[in-house]
Order: C-alpha cells, then sequence, then structure tokens
C-alpha cells in the first residue's frame, strides 16, 4: 500500500519531525536506467553493464545499479512522499551515506523518508534534515540508508 503524500507549507514542517513517510510507489532500476547513469557518469564498471559477464561471474547473476545512482533516485522517490510548499529550495548535502545492499538490474525500488529535524537555514530559510531508506522489493535489509537535508525558502 502507497501512503499519500504529505502536504505542508514550509514553516509548518516543525510540527512532523518524528514522522516516517511511504513507501512511495515502486519505479524499476532497469539496465537502461544503469547504462544512462553509466554514461553520464563516465563508471562503466562490468558489474554495472555487462549484462553477460554478469551472468557468468556474479554470485546473483545480474548487473547492480551504481550507489550514486540509488542516492540520485531521492529526490524522485521524495516528491512522491512529501510536498513542501516553498517559493524556492536548495539540496544542502548529506550528513551520511552507507550502501547497505544491492539493487540488481530490474530490481522494484521504493523510499520511506523520515522527518528528523527542523532548524533556521541560511537567508530565511528552514533546514529540513531526513533520513532515508531505499528498500529493494522482496528484501527486508535497506540498500541504501542516507541522512539528507534541504533548505526550504517559503
Amino acid at each position: 500500500m502507497t501512503a499519500v503524500a504529505l502536504v505542508v507549507d514550509v514553516p509548518d514542517l516543525a510540527k512532523h519531525v518524528g514522522k516516517t513517510l511511504g513507501p512511495s510507489p515502486w519505479i524499476t532500476v532497469d539496465q537502461a536506467m544503469i547504462d544512462k547513469f553509466a554514461d553520464a557518469t563516465g563508471d562503466h564498471q562490468w558489474i554495472h553493464v555487462d549484462p553477460a559477464r554478469a551472468r557468468k561471474e556474479l554470485p546473483w547473476g545480474k548487473t547492480i545499479a551504481h550507489g550514486y545512482l540509488t542516492l540520485s533516485l531521492l529526490p524522485r522517490l521524495i516528491k512522491s512522499v512529501l510536498e513542501v510548499r516553498y517559493r524556492h529550495a536548495l539540496n544542502y548535502g548529506s550528513n551520511k551515506v552507507r550502501y547497505t545492499g544491492m539493487v540488481p538490474a530490474g530490481s522494484r525500488v521504493c523510499l520511506y523518508q523520515t522527518l528528523k529535524a527542523v532548524d533556521p537555514g541560511k537567508n530565511g530559510g528552514i533546514r529540513l534534515t531526513s533520513e532515508c531508506k531505499i528498500m529493494v522489493e522482496g528484501h527486508d535489509k535497506p540498500a541504501l540508508i542516507a541522512e539528507v537535508m534541504a533548505i526550504f525558502y517559503p
């Protein structure tokens, strides 16, 4: 079951600290997505882009998504569980990112986001810190756990 996105105005973000949102809708991380990411980043390591070799040499028999590809899915997934009404926003960075599992080609992933803190940001903005977990369908352990921050300007 997919939760409806939380819709909130910037000044009301603090009221939602402690909430866990999700799951997001599932998205498929297919070989085409992995190949496009490899082209964009120049990371063509065979475990990502050579399905024939992966079938022969990897114990799980498939290529896997780049860790940074998995991380880059956060904006897409977050907007499906949290809609903040703002004038503009900035990515403020990550405190901690851990790749705790693999995302094999063809897997479906979803997001759970926990709103951890709301603090005054720069130039009148509000900094939101969230813990994000990307789950792979059929696995109990997250593939990614990341503490990320954004600054929203009302």
